[in-house]
């Protein structure tokens, strides 16, 4: 049923729903304790991450956020979100003539300026001159988001290759063979830690001689992907307390990204 109230940009169409709501029931339906439309908690959740409003400030007509955030912790400890995105991705790769798994990613790190909720944990990046955290991501050739990891921004992208490979893999069966990269993942370590994993890593380099914006074969997808992320302004800065939310955020908001373009190519075919 469609909430009792004005509808907020960022909420889900009811086709929408209707592929998200298997992911989120963690529990019948009709359990007597629910108090809470389980949608309407998803939607507040959407407009939080959207908006960039601290948990406390969700608008009146919304359920309480003590009620969105318990909810919410309890979707990201069960890893509904990346559940639904690896749905999401195999759906749109086969819709795009690609095979359900990619064989090919790309890796890279942006950093996030910390916040007073998050500078307990936060890195000097001396390249960025920015302190905060960093989020390390692999994506596939189509920008769609497979693995993240949260450091401090002082960690190097070159020492979280490992985990991020046996991510991938774990992600999609072994499927990946080469994974693309910048000039900061160069050095014999981070090429032994992901063909331990059955993965090539091949750096894409600048040409010796450029002259202002250079657009790089390969590497230009992932910033794309960090470019969509920023789009949620949850995601623009660092505000958790734990890096464990900031990447269940980053898959929420690959999620409704992945679920409005499976949705309007549903609506778009004949």
């Amino acid at each position: 049923m469609s909430p009792p109230r004005k509808p907020y940009p960022s909420d889900v169409t009811d086709d929408e729903w209707a592929f998200v709501a298997p992911y989120l029931t963690l529990m019948d339906e009709d359990a007597p304790q629910r108090r809470y439309e389980v949608r309407e908690v998803f939607n507040a959740l959407g407009w939080l991450v959207r908006t960039g409003s601290p948990w406390r400030y969700l608008p009146n007509d919304l359920p309480p956020w003590p009620a969105v955030y318990q909810q919410t912790q309890r979707w990201l400890a069960a890893e509904r979100f990346e559940t639904m995105a690896d749905d999401l991705r195999a759906l749109l790769r086969e819709a795009a003539g690609r095979d359900p798994q990619p064989t090919a990613v790309i890796l890279d790190g942006r950093t996030l300026q910390a916040t007073p909720e998050s500078g307990h944990r936060a890195g000097f990046d001396g390249h960025k001159k920015r302190k905060g955290s960093k989020v390390h991501a692999a994506v596939d050739t189509l920008g769609h988001l497979l693995a993240a990891r949260v450091t401090p921004a002082n960690e190097q992208e070159r020492a979280q290759v490992d985990a991020l490979a046996a991510e991938v893999q774990a992600v999609t069966g072994n499927t990946v063979e080469v994974a693309f990269v910048d000039q900061g993942y160069t050095g014999p370590d981070p090429v032994e830690a992901a063909d331990a994993h059955g993965i090539e890593l091949v750096v894409v380099s600048l040409p010796e001689a450029k002259r202002g914006f250079v657009l790089l074969p390969r590497r230009w997808v992932v910033e794309r992907s960090f470019a969509w992320a920023t789009r949620f302004r949850r995601l623009a800065k660092d505000y958790e307390r734990l890096p464990e939310t900031v990447v269940g955020l980053h898959f929420v908001a690959f999620a409704c990204l992945m679920l409005h373009r499976a949705t309007s190519l549903l609506a778009a075919s004949p």
